[in-house]
């Protein structure tokens, strides 16, 4: 369908104006929202995923086209609960207690969000007991912990032996990452998983997600 594929096209252009305006045009023309939403504004951002992960673009394009893809799901999410569409998942992020660093995080957010999933962006300087209320509170599948100074590293491990003593203990998994973190890191802590960029995070949370309906 041709008006679905121009949403997709404009959205990898980050051009927010012509994003909304098809995205009006679509559904005038009674395209349901869920295919206007999977078709269209998610197929734009995987690409954009994908050329971010293939170094063919960086993380401006990845903020513009998200950028695009946030005006657009604003003017369809009243239909998109009319019509029933849930949701895929939730995750709550965070940059970890101590550390003030959020470009990361915020890619992160974007590209989940450009799988249809739900995100609650904590922001950063995140104590471990609001991850857990946030994700009790939210009924998320997911706690993802960003930092980017080692010297805050050890936070992740609090955030871990938190939930292990929780009730949440195997309901809710524990995404890490950041410039320090490694897959040693990762398992030394008993995180669930590590992913090295924001595309492959974001692969790694909807497949969780779905394993866990």
């Amino acid at each position: 369908m041709s008006i679905l594929n121009d949403i997709s096209s404009w959205l990898q252009q980050g051009r927010a104006p012509k994003v909304k305006a098809c995205v009006q045009q679509a559904l005038d023309e009674g395209i349901p929202a869920g295919d206007i939403l999977e078709q269209g504004l998610l197929d734009g951002m995987n690409i954009i995923g994908q050329k971010f992960k293939n170094n063919e673009v960086f993380v401006p394009e990845v903020l513009i086209a998200a950028r695009a893809m946030t005006k657009g799901i604003e003017l369809l999410r009243p239909y998109l609960v009319a019509d029933g569409v849930e949701e895929k998942g939730t995750v709550v992020i965070g940059t970890v207690k101590g550390d003030l660093h959020d470009i990361g995080k915020n890619l992160v957010r974007m590209m989940m969000e450009g799988k249809g999933l739900k995100v609650i962006d904590l922001g950063v300087d995140v104590p471990v007991d609001k991850f857990l209320d946030a994700a009790r509170e939210n009924n998320a599948q997911i706690i993802a912990c960003s930092a980017l100074l080692t010297t805050t590293m050890g936070e992740m491990r609090s955030v871990v032996e938190a939930l292990e003593a929780s009730e949440m203990k195997g309901k809710v998994k524990i995404m890490i990452g950041g410039a320090p973190i490694t897959q040693a890191f990762c398992d030394q802590i008993g995180a669930d998983k590590f992913t090295a960029d924001a595309a492959s995070a974001a692969e790694a949370a909807l497949a969780i997600c779905t394993a866990a309906e």
